[in-house]
């Protein structure tokens, strides 16, 4: 049985949700202790239980301990293959945080997984669902990896009532990917959206986020209003490259009015760019699992090293053979992924 510590280096949910994860790809029987210990709410959330619920559906696995406020979990991974998924996290829970688990579980199934999941698509502190779609997986892309993703309605803070349909083909053999330079910027793509909202908003936040990134080009922006349960609005940045891709996102809310939500997406997108970071912090924690199951060496850099990285680099240790490399070159840093030769089709069942 592995054993987890929940309450080293970051010590937050990522934690809990790449251990059940790679506990489904692996095989192996996984106990986590000591649970968002260092957080201000100990134990799991309502959105941790929901990821470890989504996980253990997909495999017919059994969690003892799943339940909110808990610091402990022991999770038995099932031989099932579920391949149609349908839940409902409840309020503004986050949706892409849930896929990101049910995803990397998805490591060994046969054929497409779908699953229509209902939530917060865009929330603080959770990637937002439109980073998928234009930034995460296209990255993927390039591992052989294919992710679809679709916007139904948008979820908010605090009422939620988004949904997505989102979709992964089996994967065969992982792709590395190394991304030493950017190489040229090609496009700067902008999705602007509201829900519930007046249109002036959207305006003021691609001017102020067009101005900010003038010297760099035109931003080519999509604008999406919709109409749902929740109320909100904010932005999602792509910088497309020769050779990859760096993304920035803000909301607006009480105290963020859209002119600063525009004009701080822009200000994290030119400092990654100036930066000479080849993968942004958020995307890079998210990339990292699947490079450690490639078949072959992966590489990228970040302008910073955050806790989350180090937590999910401790985390893939304690189930796959991989060797983790750092090297600080000037303001930035080189990470290098090298898996084990057993890592390369990672198929226990």
């Amino acid at each position: 049985m592995i054993e987890i510590d929940g309450s080293r280096g970051e010590g937050g949910g990522q934690m809990v949700r790449t251990s059940v994860a790679m506990a489904t790809v692996t095989g192996e029987e996984t106990h986590l202790t000591r649970i968002r210990e260092n957080r201000p709410t100990n134990g799991l959330s309502k959105q941790h239980c929901a990821a470890v619920n989504a996980v253990a559906e997909m495999a017919g696995s059994t969690v003892e301990g799943n339940t909110v406020g808990s610091r402990e979990l022991t999770f038995k991974p099932g031989t099932d293959h579920v391949y149609d998924i349908q839940m409902n996290i409840g309020t503004a829970g986050s949706v892409s945080l849930v896929l990101q688990a049910m995803f990397l579980a998805a490591r060994n199934h046969k054929k497409r997984l779908s699953v229509d999941i209902s939530g917060g698509t865009n929330v603080m502190w959770a990637p937002p669902i439109d980073s998928y779609q234009y930034l995460l997986f296209p990255l993927l892309k390039k591992m052989d990896i294919h992710a679809d993703v679709k916007i139904i309605d948008r979820g908010f803070y605090p009422q939620g009532g988004g949904r997505v349909i989102a979709s992964l083909d089996p994967i065969d053999k992982i792709k590395p990917l190394d991304i030493e330079t950017l190489g040229e910027l090609k496009s700067i793509k902008g999705v602007c959206f509201s829900q519930r909202l007046p249109d002036w908003m959207t305006r003021d936040m691609m001017h102020t986020c067009g101005e900010a990134l003038a010297k760099y080009g035109d931003v080519d922006f999509e604008v999406q209003r919709t109409e749902g349960d929740s109320r909100g609005a904010g932005i999602v940045l792509v910088a497309e490259f020769e050779n990859g891709m760096l993304g920035s996102n803000a909301l607006t809310s009480r105290g963020h009015s859209p002119e600063k939500a525009g004009e701080d997406a822009a200000a994290d997108l030119i400092k990654e760019m100036d930066s000479g970071a080849t993968m942004d912090v958020h995307t890079a924690d998210q990339v990292l699992p699947y490079m450690a199951m490639a078949g072959g060496r992966s590489g990228f850099s970040v302008s910073r090293i955050s806790r989350h990285l180090l937590s999910q680099m401790d985390t893939l240790e304690s189930f796959l053979d991989v060797k983790f490399g750092v090297e600080r070159k000037e303001d930035i840093y080189r990470f290098t992924i090298a898996p084990g030769d057993n890592n390369a089709a990672v198929h226990p069942h």
